[in-house]
């Protein structure tokens, strides 16, 4: 993932930062998962995957 892009990208719903993990990009504020698909964000909040109270966050 382009760090610049990173850098101007933020949550669609709360506007918080970014974490880019694997070929997803983590809000940790709402607990999300937006996945990354051929190298492009879907930014949709029906494509987000919630993450489990287990999962860890880096």
């Amino acid at each position: 993932m382009d760090p610049k892009l990173l850098e101007i990208l933020v949550c669609p719903l709360c506007k918080g930062p970014l974490v880019h993990q694997k070929d997803e990009l983590i809000c940790k504020a709402d607990r999300l998962a937006f996945p990354l698909r051929d190298g492009i964000p879907v930014m949709l909040e029906e494509e987000a995957r919630r993450l489990a109270a287990s999962e860890e966050i880096s």
